[in-house]
């Protein structure tokens, strides 16, 4: 099965209003920069997709990104791990209008709500927040003589990756620490549209060296030479 699209405008064309949409990347490494940014000149075009909800390791760095999706209006609510970056511009001036909102959620907390939502397992327990704000209203169970913090399962409606090799029929491998989180998103996503800098036809990637099987990918789109977050804040760049 050819899953592959020309370009990627055609690949984000089918995320709508309202979609809860998991990004890969922990900062700049693994972010699928020309992704985001086709979905940015989607919405300026057309108004469209708007009210998003996006689960990241981080809100934004610079105007690049995850922050130029908040600079454009897109966003209304991010889920992640740290919302400041070196530069956190973008989601602190639209935090402290009140046009975004935020569920913060420890780093270790996210990955396993992401494998949860991927495996099929709604809930588990975790002795991370428990007695901070970030526990207040949730269950709280004893194990052993210590009290644990019940986390809820995270999917989404799409997840949108960067992988290094990746072939026609969506199997998909990673360079080096870009691998992060994609995996995961890709399991616990309804949707998983991924670009890849080398575009291989089936039998072109030895298959021990697979880490996302292509039954958990639907679009690929080959981006060759991507574009790196920190080199284009360094460069002063502005979507």
């Amino acid at each position: 099965m050819d899953k592959t699209v020309g370009s990627v405008q055609q690949a984000v064309s089918g995320i709508s209003d309202g979609a809860v949409v998991m990004i890969g990347g922990f900062g700049g490494s693994g972010a699928p920069i020309e992704l985001m940014h086709a979905l940015v000149d989607r919405f300026q075009e057309t108004g469209h997709p708007a009210n998003l909800t996006l689960v990241n390791n981080n809100a934004g760095n610079g105007r690049i990104g995850i922050a130029a999706m908040i600079d454009a209006g897109m966003v209304a609510k991010m889920i992640c791990s740290f919302p400041r970056s070196s530069d956190p511009r973008a989601f602190t001036e639209a935090y402290l209008e009140g046009r975004v909102a935020l569920d913060l959620v420890p780093q270790g907390t996210l990955a396993e709500r992401i494998r949860a939502g991927g495996a099929g397992i709604p809930a588990f327990y975790t002795p991370t927040s428990f007695g901070t704000e970030l526990a207040e209203g949730k269950p709280v169970a004893e194990f052993d003589g210590r009290p644990y913090v019940q986390e809820r399962w995270l999917k989404a409606d799409v997840a949108l990756v960067k992988g290094h090799v990746g072939d026609t029929m969506g199997n998909l491998t990673y360079r080096l620490a870009a691998r992060n989180f994609s995996p995961l998103m890709c399991m616990a996503a309804t949707v998983t549209i991924a670009q890849v800098s080398d575009l291989v036809q089936p039998g072109g990637i030895d298959p021990e060296r697979v880490v996302t099987p292509g039954i958990f990918v639907d679009h690929v789109v080959e981006v060759r030479n991507p574009q790196q977050e920190e080199i284009l804040i360094r460069e002063g760049a502005i979507h």
